[in-house]
């Protein structure tokens, strides 16, 4: 404890309560996300495409509701009231679906979606409020915090195989229930030192502040049903979001062209080229709870020596790799820029396509000399750490591109979309996933032909998107500049020698 003390002691007041919530907060998501479609598939004996489009639309709500968090946390409901309400939800979610009826499922997924779309932006919100705009330890803080959040995918990644193995659901969904039940605690015990600061709410008169109170509570109640009302057709609400994504596509393409500024206007257009990369890259990369865990647990010789891989703990590969591939990788970019070396957006976001185009074509190879067996493990293995790799390339790099793109008035839209993205991305993956077939039997013979095309041509088509990417480069980088521009009627005036 005391060595943990010192570790924070020059970080504000309430950071080290952060990064323990943080942990305790991720536990239930990380059971849900690696274990919702075995368990819909294997206990409540759903049908795989039924599965994969609940998974996919799991992730769009999550993504989706992270942003409609953002606007009531500091608004209606402080981040830390709105926190501990979204946690309160998500716990009553884990407890429902432990007791293990189909009902019960939908009811309880409608409760969790609920609280972790609208609670996790109040953690980013909490701990960017302990510090001034010029403070230096903000990045390290935000650094400590994601490594919580890994630690806490770690933990729920583990147990969640564990269970998996003895087929005790209930009993992990116990386990999520009881550890978001602790992050609670935590937030109750620090809750002075979790206040808000300099938010809109705190500007209000205090007969407004009671009513957002109350309209906030409303909301976050008023959403559940809302949630499970659309859970119950999944195809629909599919239908419904992919619409939306399109409107707000159309929107931005109308905003790019009546921009005004050349300088933004260039800028927002590689915003646009970029995102289909981005779109790209993460419908497959969402396929690992999905479509690839189903492949790992029907066609995947899972036996490493005399220990059963559990399918669950294949998402930490993942973790492991971002962990300490990102020091690594950073280290490695500062040496290759000292020596010369270009490496910027575009060429960042082209090697991330080409490495996951290389970590899904790799599977069928792994299929073919597997002939009308299982695959050998590590195959799978290869494909998840070339994933990784790629997300270190395309992901941190993501959201810091939104600053240097977008023009101030559209920041927070282009942000906003780009988190839209991530939430369209998983059900594409979702209908990817769609297309595995269903089971047959105790052999991966009758189905090995259909993963190895499918693979095949997801692979393909990012390695298409990859090399579109590549020859788009010099355009990209003249696209990206910092520098204004003059308007080409105003260089003309500028260069007309004046008459003496």
């Amino acid at each position: 404890m005391k060595s943990v003390k010192r570790l924070f002691s020059a970080a504000p007041e309430g950071t080290a309560a952060l990064f323990f919530i943080q942990i305790f907060a991720t536990l239930g998501f990380a059971v849900l996300y690696s274990t919702l479609v075995l368990y819909a598939t294997k206990h409540l004996q759903l049908s795989v495409k039924l599965a994969t489009t609940l998974m996919g639309v799991f992730g769009a709500f999550n993504y989706g509701l992270h942003l409609f968090g953002g606007y009531l946390g500091g608004r209606f409901l402080s981040n830390r009231n709105l926190f501990v309400g979204g946690m309160a939800v998500q716990v009553i979610g884990c407890a429902c679906i432990a007791v293990g009826t189909a009902a019960m499922f939908y009811i309880g997924l409608a409760f969790f979606l609920t609280g972790s779309g609208l609670n996790v932006t109040c953690i980013n919100m909490m701990l960017t409020q302990r510090f001034t705009p010029e403070d230096p330890r903000r990045e390290g803080a935000f650094l400590w915090n994601y490594a919580g959040m890994n630690v806490g995918f770690f933990v729920g990644f583990s147990v969640a195989g564990y269970f998996q193995g003895t087929q005790s659901y209930s009993s992990l969904f116990i386990f999520a229930t009881l550890g978001n039940f602790v992050a609670i605690i935590i937030a109750m015990l620090t809750w002075k030192t979790l206040a808000d600061r300099n938010t809109l709410l705190l500007e209000v008169l205090p007969s407004q502040f009671r009513l957002r109170q109350l309209a906030g509570i409303a909301i976050l109640i008023g959403l559940v049903p809302v949630v499970w009302f659309m859970l119950q057709r999944p195809g629909g609400t599919e239908t419904i979001i992919k619409g939306i994504c399109a409107a707000v596509a159309a929107m931005l393409i109308y905003l790019t062209f009546r921009h005004r500024d050349r300088r933004e206007r260039r800028n927002m257009t590689a915003y646009l080229i970029l995102t289909v990369g981005s779109l790209m890259f993460w419908s497959l990369y969402q396929m690992a709870p999905n479509g690839l865990m189903l492949f790992a647990v029907h066609n995947v010789n899972l036996m490493v020596g005399r220990v059963e891989i559990q399918p669950q703990w294949i998402q930490n590969i993942n973790t492991v790799c971002i962990v300490l591939g990102g020091p690594v990788l950073a280290s490695l970019f500062t040496r290759m820029r000292a020596r010369g070396w270009k490496i910027d957006i575009p060429k960042q976001f082209a090697a991330s396509l080409l490495l996951m185009a290389v970590a899904f074509l790799i599977l069928p190879v792994g299929i073919k000399l597997a002939g009308d067996g299982k695959s050998a493990f590590g195959w799978l293995f290869m494909s998840y750490v070339l994933q990784s790799i790629g997300e270190l390339l395309i992901s941190p790099i993501g959201y810091a591109m939104i600053g240097k793109l977008a023009p101030k008035q559209y920041q927070g839209v282009m942000m906003g979309s780009w988190m839209l993205w991530t939430g369209l991305a998983s059900l594409f993956a979702g209908d990817f996933s769609g297309m595995i077939p269903e089971p047959n039997g105790a052999t991966a013979a009758a189905t090995n032909p259909d993963y190895m095309k499918l693979f095949g041509a997801l692979g393909a088509g990012s390695l298409v998107v990859g090399l579109a990417l590549v020859l788009l480069i010099p355009l990209l980088r003249r696209l990206i500049t910092d520098k204004a521009e003059i308007p080409p009627e105003e260089l003309e005036m500028a260069t007309v020698v004046p008459v003496t």
